[in-house]
């Protein structure tokens, strides 16, 4: 019987020939069946790929055979066997849109470099308990993702893209956080390695990115931390939770009601996505679809 497993992980790391890692990794999940988007790019490698778990490991084991991706972190979750329409494997100059590639540095030894500190889910309960509300999160994370689920009190930007972040952060909007410590935060970590290096070069004096992003504290603290609500994911599921105690913190789009669930739904505001509820989407005929990673 299969069992359908996802993972989700990347690497920063110098890549001299992306598309020969491009024709390798689609051939390696074309041999084991799966399906998922895979983005390759000078800086490295970031992936979310999903199938059969025997299928799955063969291809995570081949993966780290390569040396610069031997210590990929590995992010692993319950899938559905329909979890990604198709494979994408695409070379791109970021792994990671921002839109910036000229600045971001990389090294084998240190990934991103000049990023934000990596604080472990535990550490940053260390560092709330030492400086208190001085702390400051900060979804890394577009707008959509953040209105069903995020730190408790984070500041969340108006971002539709990942794009947006640089113009957000050169505004000055956000600059009366620069004294104060900040954690940036992402679905899995890899915004934040770019977001925390970007912040820091603009002048936010104490930056830190938790390691791991909202998956690895999710599997430590569940619902029983700062997370609130459930986690945006860019597959057929849309969301999940760490828990069966999760809080909706989401209100639907159309009725004002609470819900924590995402689906499509162009309104007169031209959003490809909204926060609706299963009476509205019902009501609308609208179905919950794969979009793109950012």
């Amino acid at each position: 019987m299969s069992t359908p497993k996802i993972v989700l992980f990347y690497q920063f790391t110098p890549l001299a020939d992306p598309e020969a890692i491009r024709l390798w990794q689609q051939a390696l999940c074309e041999q084991h069946g799966l399906r998922g988007r895979i983005i390759v790019s000078p800086h490295g490698i970031n992936g979310t790929v999903g199938g059969d778990i025997r299928q799955v490991k063969r291809y995570v084991r081949a993966t780290r055979s390569y040396p610069a991706f031997a210590a990929a972190d590995m992010k692993w979750s319950d899938g559905t066997g329909e979890d990604f329409p198709r494979l994408s494997v695409r070379v791109r100059p970021e792994i990671v849109t921002f839109g910036v590639p000229e600045e971001v540095r990389v090294t084998a030894e240190d990934g991103v470099v000049d990023g934000g500190a990596r604080l472990s889910p535990r550490d940053v309960h260390d560092l709330v308990a030492a400086r208190g509300e001085d702390v400051v999160f900060f979804d890394g994370r577009n707008r959509i993702e953040a209105e069903i689920g995020r730190f408790s009190g984070a500041v969340v930007t108006d971002a539709q893209t990942t794009r947006d972040f640089v113009p957000l952060l050169d505004s000055g909007r956000f600059d009366h956080l620069k004294d104060r410590p900040v954690v940036t935060y992402c679905t899995g970590g890899v915004r934040c390695e770019v977001l925390s290096g970007l912040m820091r070069a603009r002048g936010f004096r104490e930056v830190y990115q938790l390691d791991g992003g909202i998956v690895r504290y999710g599997e430590e603290f569940g619902d029983d931390g700062l997370w609130e609500g459930s986690l945006y994911v860019f597959d057929s599921r849309m969301t999940v939770e760490f828990s069966e105690h999760a809080a909706i913190v989401g209100t639907c789009a159309r009725c004002a009601s609470p819900t924590n669930e995402v689906a499509n739904y162009p309104d007169i505001l031209g959003r490809e996505l909204a926060v609706l509820c299963a009476d509205c989407r019902q009501e609308m005929g609208t179905v919950a679809v794969e979009r793109s990673a950012p």
